[in-house]
């Protein structure tokens, strides 16, 4: 059986479609959980509390922890270490390997290329509390207590990524024939505005119709 916490999101929905086409058994857990195409079960659970997360893991081979918490560095503080310590725990009773799908916030500025042995150097509190938690789960696996890994990404998109940074501030907008927000260093330019903009239309077919003037720089 493969678990996915925190099911419902964007990475949880993606992660549905391969394991359903793959045919192998799946259970979607979370507060309110919802049933989908290939599911074997749903199992609503609050991961803060250890019987619910030991239960709602229990029978697994392979758990996915994919939790989403809401965007404040207090709640962060006070649930994710509750969130991952219960996770571990019902692994390790359960003899499944743990994905944990995280950021990048906990490296901080980097000057150059991401890999996996750039440093922790969090400049925010919530890059803090990332590395709190990436490193209890890291230190779990060197020890043997279990099997696990780390997946990171920076930001997704896409047509169901409605909460993403890009469909926030360039496609969203672009879609109602407002002004986007560009995250853009003219030094260091790669693509340029207009360029994404005629690319927007193969996510979103009502942004065919967005203004897709070149800007001026000063």
């Amino acid at each position: 059986m493969i678990t996915i916490l925190g099911a419902g999101g964007a990475i949880g929905n993606e992660l549905v479609k391969l394991i359903a086409k793959d045919r192998r058994p799946f259970r979607l857990v979370g507060r309110n959980p919802q049933m989908a195409a290939g599911a074997a079960e749903v199992y609503p659970a609050d991961l803060s509390d250890t019987n619910q997360t030991i239960a709602a893991v229990k029978g697994s081979t392979i758990v996915f922890l994919l939790v989403g918490l809401k965007y404040d560095h207090r709640i962060w503080a006070d649930t994710w270490p509750r969130i991952m310590s219960n996770t571990i725990e019902a692994c390790k009773r359960a003899g499944s390997a743990l994905v944990f799908f995280d950021n990048v916030y906990m490296y901080g500025k980097v000057n150059g290329m991401m890999t996996e042995d750039t440093p922790f150097n969090p400049s925010s509190k919530k890059g803090e509390i990332r590395a709190r938690i990436a490193t209890s789960l890291t230190n779990e696996w060197k020890t043997g207590a279990l099997k696990g890994m780390i997946a990171r990404s920076a930001d997704f998109y896409g047509p169901d990524t409605r909460n993403s940074v890009p469909n926030l501030l360039v496609f969203e907008p672009l879609s109602k024939n407002q002004q986007a927000s560009w995250l853009y260093v003219y030094s260091r330019r790669r693509t340029k505005p207009a360029d994404a903009c005629r690319a927007c239309p193969r996510m979103e077919p009502d942004l065919a119709r967005a203004d897709c003037a070149e800007p001026t720089y000063g």
